[in-house]
């Protein structure tokens, strides 16, 4: 990468603040039902279903709140000018289409909630309603897309039964086990009955069994869940919606010693106030675990000048004593919103005749990525705000989770003429830092660019972009971007 960029940056001291610790006792939700499937590869299906019908829609709750502005101008602002040195892309292959699902149900879900993880060999993705496997060197098909709840056939119950399949789905390499976990939503077209399934696989090929899981919500829609590896659990994060209403996020951890085993299994959760939504649990890069005893990390926006900082520890072997500490308050550089809940959630544009689309920016972005480099720990994040009268993405750099965290570096990629938003930031082993997001225009139709920087690079600024995958089209509907 480029060693040297100039660029003029501003360095701001980033202050902790302390506020009251939520002492609330956790629930405690045991699986209604669990078993051991057969392996993927012989359950699924394709069933040609060749004529295509509009996409549908799916709707998604929000928690209402006014939006953050700081009023200022955002001082971490840049604009990428120099290009990545030395870096190139990958394997860049096709992952699936519209097309395929509506080769499978006859219609597609928008927006298509893409989510995907790299494992040993493979790469699985998975969107609303499909889920397919790659080779992950070459980016040839190893299963072609399937219905997610395929994945749940003989199982009983609405993970089985509840069609078509509900959404939000989840995909994550275990890297410590070698296994896979993919989750998914159901539930009942009133919203009275609704699951988190959970599967985890029982070795690093993603088409063969998994442990199959239903956990049971009720009526408490369990909205937008986001997933962290961590060596104790499956840490969680869902919007809570009972009813109409919005009840604020809820944390859980679920078993993972028990769920990589295949036995009966908990998850233990805490429920927040609706003033806090959106959560991120950490999620662990790297073979370096964690300090022992080390909760996972949590994270969320508190305001226009602060991130709202959790720490969580699960004792399944006494649930009571489990605890989930915060908000501490964690200073950043000001910022505001783009797409404010006053104007409308879509303002993100796309050359004509597209319709404009999600900015998304009342969220951290998954994921929240978390590295021990022995002499430190790191966590990296990002979201989408106002670059001046556009979207840009401001991520993070923040040490010390365990004690103190606060703010390394901080940067927001701006551009004069193009929107940056829903962005996805990691490091890898010698601390070079990615941070992949989208990019549209009047004139650029909905893109994927990456930014990076290494250890030696100036704080705060990212070079690039390098362009890996240029928009081949627009939507035509009304799209809202799920993150």
């Amino acid at each position: 990468m480029k060693r040297t960029i100039s660029t003029v940056f501003f360095l701001l001291t980033l202050v902790l603040f302390s506020q009251p610790v939520h002492a609330a006792r956790p629930s405690v939700l045991t699986a209604a039902r669990h078993d051991v499937s057969a392996p993927l590869r012989n359950m699924a299906w394709w069933n040609g279903n060749s004529t295509p019908k509009a996409s549908q829609e799916m709707p998604e709750p929000r928690a209402t709140r006014d939006p953050f502005s700081s009023g200022k101008s955002d001082p971490v602002a840049q604009q990428l000018s120099v290009g990545l040195q030395g870096v190139t892309a990958g394997v860049n292959f096709e992952g699936q289409s519209a097309q395929d699902t509506r080769n499978i149900f006859g219609f597609a879900f928008v927006p298509p909630d893409t989510n995907g993880a790299a494992g040993a060999n493979q790469y699985v993705q998975i969107v609303n309603l499909t889920i397919a496997v790659y080779d992950k060197s070459t980016g040839a098909p190893v299963m072609a897309p399937a219905a997610i709840h395929t994945l749940w056939t003989g199982f009983g119950g609405p993970c089985e039964f509840e069609t078509p399949d509900g959404g939000d789905p989840v995909v994550l390499y275990d890297h410590l086990a070698g296994r896979w976990m993919v989750t998914q939503l159901q539930f009942n077209s009133t919203f009275t009955q609704s699951e988190q399934c959970v599967a985890v696989s029982t070795s690093s090929d993603a088409t063969g069994s998994y442990n199959r899981y239903e956990f049971d919500f009720g009526a408490n829609f369990p909205d937008y869940p986001k997933y962290g590896i961590w060596p104790d659990a499956y840490y969680n994060t869902i919007n809570v919606f009972p009813g109409h209403g919005f009840a604020g996020a809820e944390a859980c951890a679920f078993d993972r010693t028990a769920m990589l085993a295949g036995l009966s299994a908990t998850a233990i959760c805490f429920q927040q106030p609706p003033s806090v939504s959106s959560l991120l649990p950490s999620d662990l890069d790297g073979n370096s675990l964690p300090p022992a005893g080390s909760p996972n990390y949590f994270m969320g926006l508190a305001d226009s000048t602060h991130l709202s900082f959790f720490k969580f520890h699960a004792d399944f072997a006494n649930p009571a004593n489990s605890t989930f500490t915060g908000p501490s308050l964690i200073s950043v550089a000001p910022y505001s919103e783009i797409c404010a809940r006053a104007t409308t959630v879509a303002c993100i544009p796309e050359p004509n005749p597209g319709e404009k689309v999600d900015g998304l920016s009342d969220r951290v972005m998954f994921r929240l990525a978390y590295r021990n480099y022995g002499d430190h720990e790191s966590l990296v994040v990002n979201h989408t705000v106002a670059g001046g009268a556009l979207g840009g993405v401001r991520w993070y750099e923040i040490r010390n989770p365990g004690a103190a965290p606060t703010v390394l570096q901080q940067g927001t990629l701006v551009d004069p003429t193009v929107d940056y938003w829903l962005g996805s930031v990691a490091m890898d082993k010698v601390g070079n830092l990615a941070l992949g997001f989208s990019a549209s225009g009047k004139e650029l139709p909905p893109s994927i660019y990456v930014a990076g920087r290494a250890p030696g690079d100036p704080s705060g600024l990212l070079s690039g972009p390098l362009v890996i995958a240029g928009g081949p089209g627009r939507s035509n509907s009304v799209v809202q971007a799920l993150g």
